[in-house]
């Protein structure tokens, strides 16, 4: 089942207002839980760690930024 326009809007902003706080949190806790490695180290399991949240939530943000395609446009 397809999740409708607005029910992907309001995800995503639970998503993004929840969900990031919580993940950032998490990728900080486990940094400091491998001992506050090299800067390199620490650097690469950022930028991992920051492109990985996205990937479960894609078909959620996908087409959230347009304009509504179920609204009727009645423009005359």
């Amino acid at each position: 089942m397809a999740l409708s326009y607005k029910a992907r809007r309001r995800w995503s902003l639970v998503i993004l207002l929840i969900g990031m706080p919580a993940y950032i949190v998490a990728a900080v806790t486990l940094v400091n839980w491998i001992d506050r490695p090299s800067i390199l180290v620490e650097l690469i399991v950022y930028v991992a760690l920051g492109g990985l949240w996205a990937l479960p939530f894609k078909f959620i943000f996908r087409g959230v930024g347009q304009a509504d395609p179920e609204a009727s446009d009645d423009r005359d």
